[in-house]
Order: structure tokens, then C-alpha cells, then sequence
């Protein structure tokens, strides 16, 4: 896992909201004190004051908005969150405004995190379960109060009931995830990731978990669920009766959450500003040395996605600040060092993670991107006659999207 101080964010949620502006203030806010440093939010075709609310927010460069109209648009967007934003953050999570990830622990949700991903250099994922929390018998709305204050009933820790031919699944089994993204292979399920191979996802017991549910419910970490919040208020959104009825669980009280805002709000620090000159000589620290080195292999042998991150982050200053020139040199020297990488031992997953990190490199103006450019071109054949001799057909044929796209873009060929 790279350090924390690579990257520009440590943990970063990605939320598609619509028409949330009652809730927004409140959703922020808890998460900030409780160790998220940034958020990723795509606004699919809001009506109310949603961009007002988020305009102080953004000001202080804790939000990056995109409008995203449109129907069907939250796997599209989680998609685009990892492809654009995989190499700005340490960590991701994929969450809706109405759930709150809540460490049981006391801890902040990067310290636990950190903590589950210090196990095993495989883990890509970390699973949280839900906890769907009812309407606590409110019929109407009171703005006045919070979410986290109005709503403390929920159902039952291990209350699921099974998908039929006419209904989805209902309850606690169901997850959401926080992720190393740049080991996300795609999401096709907005419960959970699907990594690249040799790197998987498990929950806070230690469970490796496959799919979108993870059973038994785990609660060392929870995302609390306000799933109907009052009658009125899920009225709004839906008209759907069964859907509320099935989800307004109210049988057990818990406002344990309470407590953790406030525990936080008290050690809550705020996040650093951005100072250029700490990560310039970052990465004059890390690039220039690895450059130099002409010998052993082992020193390269596992950091492929540290200097991918370095490569970004050069990027990223090249083009914020054009005038200094050292973010175009070290955008450069970075990519010589990824292509001397390219001659060690990957792992099939930092292969898929060089590959998927291709596009942008391509179409970079530097001689040392041809060279590149060919070896990944003759490295994925290598890899696709494996896959073929193993009938890997899904590899196969994803990987030949990948040199087809990589052909396209050949600077060998006249």
C-alpha cells in the first residue's frame, strides 16, 4: 500500500445525490470529523438548493461537483470516480447521502481502515455492512433536527430477507464498500467492487467476501442506513408503500452513533491545505534516486503503484502550475522509472493496473512513452496467449479490447 503521503486525499467518498439539500450539511459534516478528507459529488439533475449548500464546501476545496443528468447514471459515475480519481486518493467509498459509515471502535474511519488493510498486501477492499434504520414512527418531516437525532430505531443486527421473482432483498446483509481504487477492475453493483486477480475484498471479521452481502452481518465498522427516514419524507422521493413497509424497521433503539459524532467532532482536525512545495520535493526525494539506479531489480520489485501515484501527482502539478518546470520533468523521469518496472516480476494485478493506467500515459509528449507504448503492447500478447492456452476467455477478450485501443494510439508506426 502507498503512503498516505502521495497522494492529495487520504480517504475520498463518491456519492451521486439527487434533491438532498435538507440532508447534505449534516451528511459532510459528520463525515469530515470522522476522517474523510474529500468528496466526489455528481449531482444527477437536482431541483432544490443542493448547489448552494455545497458552494462553502467546495470553496474550501473539500468537494469536487459534476453535474451528471441523466437515468441509470450511478454505475457509469462510480466508473468514472475510479478512472479519473484512482491515483488522487488513498482510499475510496462508494456511499448514498443517507448512510453514514460509523466505526464502532472510536476510531476514525481511515485509522480502522488502515488498520484491516495493514493485514494482508492482497486486500484491495474493505465490505461494510448495513444497518437499516425505520421512520422511528415519525409520520411528518422536522428540518430542525438532524437525521442522526430524529431517526434512532433500527431493525434487528442480522434481519434480512432473501430476493424473490418479484422483489429484491431487504436488509443488513447488504454492503457498501471502501476500496484501494486503483485496484478496482470495474463496479457493475453499486454494493461492491469487483479487483483486479490476486486482490479481493473482506469485512471487518477477516471474511473474504465475493459479492454484494456479506452474512453473518459484522459490526466492528456499520453504515448506519436511514432507509425511509419519516413517512412524509420517503412519500417525496417514492410511492412505492411495500418498499417503506418492508424497510421501516424500528425494532431496536440505537443512537450509539450520537456519540461517536461527538467524540470525533472533538478530535475532528482539519484537513492540511494544499503546500506544492511539500510535494515537489516528495517527489524529487523519490524519483530522482530510482532514476539513477542501474543495477538491481529489487528495488523496483513491488512499486508499480507508487510510481504510477507519482507519475499522477507530477502530472497533476505540471498542468496546476505551467510555469514550474520541474512537474513536467518529473512527470518524465517518473515515467522512466515505470518503464524500468516493466522488466521486474509483476504480479498479475499491478499488470492489469499498468494496463488500465495506459490511456492517459499514451498521449503523453514524452520519447520515453513509445517505448512503454511497445512493451505493454508485447507484454499483453504474452498475456493473452496464456489466457487462450487456459481458455481465460473474459481475460482474453478484455485484454484485446486493451491492444486494440493500445494500436491505435502506436507512435512506431508512421
Amino acid at each position: 500500500m502507498v503512503d498516505k503521503k502521495f497522494f492529495l486525499h487520504e480517504l475520498s467518498i463518491v456519492a451521486v445525490i439527487k434533491n438532498e439539500a435538507h440532508y447534505l450539511e449534516e451528511w459532510l459534516n459528520y463525515h469530515l470529523a470522522a476522517g474523510v478528507d474529500h468528496f466526489y459529488i455528481y449531482d444527477n439533475d437536482s431541483t432544490d438548493d443542493t448547489a448552494e449548500i455545497l458552494e462553502p464546501y467546495i470553496e474550501a476545496e473539500l468537494v469536487d461537483y459534476f453535474p451528471a443528468p441523466g437515468k441509470l447514471m450511478k454505475i457509469p459515475i462510480y466508473n468514472d470516480a475510479v478512472r479519473q480519481f484512482k491515483f488522487a486518493t488513498k482510499y475510496m467509498a462508494f456511499i448514498d447521502c443517507n448512510e453514514f459509515i460509523f466505526p464502532k471502535t472510536g476510531q476514525s474511519i481511515v485509522e480502522l481502515v488502515d488498520e484491516v488493510f495493514s493485514q494482508d498486501e492482497r486486500l484491495a477492499g474493505l465490505v461494510v455492512n448495513w444497518q437499516v434504520f425505520g421512520s422511528s414512527n415519525l409520520e411528518t418531516a422536522d428540518f430542525e433536527k438532524g437525521v442522526l437525532e430524529r431517526f434512532t430505531r433500527r431493525a434487528p443486527r442480522n434481519w434480512f430477507e432473501l430476493p424473490t421473482d418479484k422483489t429484491s432483498g431487504f436488509g443488513n446483509v447488504y454492503v457498501k464498500t471502501i476500496a484501494n481504487p486503483r485496484f478496482i477492475r470495474s463496479i457493475v453493483n453499486p454494493h461492491f467492487a469487483f479487483y483486479f486477480d490476486g486482490k479481493f475484498a473482506i469485512n471487518s471479521a477477516g471474511g473474504h467476501v465475493p459479492y454484494w452481502g456479506c452474512e453473518p452481518v459484522t459490526d466492528k465498522i456499520v453504515i448506519n442506513n436511514y432507509f425511509t427516514k419519516s413517512k412524509e419524507e420517503f412519500q417525496s422521493k417514492s410511492n412505492d408503500t411495500a418498499l417503506f413497509d418492508k424497510n421501516n424497521r424500528n425494532d431496536e433503539f440505537d443512537d450509539d452513533i450520537l456519540s461517536y459524532q461527538g467524540l470525533r467532532v472533538e478530535k475532528y482536525i482539519q484537513p492540511p491545505t494544499f503546500e506544492r512545495e511539500n510535494y515537489f520535493k516528495l517527489l524529487e526525494e523519490v524519483i530522482l534516486p530510482a532514476v539513477r539506479l542501474d543495477d538491481s531489480n529489487d528495488f523496483f520489485q513491488g512499486k508499480l503503484e507508487t510510481f504510477l501515484t507519482c507519475r499522477a501527482l507530477a502530472g497533476f502539478l505540471k498542468e496546476n502550475f505551467p510555469k514550474d518546470n520541474r512537474g513536467k520533468f518529473l512527470e518524465e523521469a517518473a515515467l522512466r522509472v515505470i518503464n524500468r518496472i516493466y522488466f521486474t516480476d509483476l504480479t498479475f494485478a499491478e499488470t492489469f493496473m499498468m494496463i488500465n493506467s495506459l490511456p492517459p500515459i499514451i498521449k503523453l509528449p514524452y520519447p520515453i512513452v513509445a517505448e512503454i507504448h511497445q512493451n505493454c503492447m508485447q507484454f499483453i500478447q504474452q498475456i493473452m496467449d496464456n489466457f487462450q492456452n487456459n481458455l481465460r476467455w473474459e481475460e482474453f477478450v478484455e485484454l484485446g479490447n486493451y491492444l486494440e485501443l493500445l494500436m491505435a494510439f502506436d507512435k512506431s508506426t508512421p
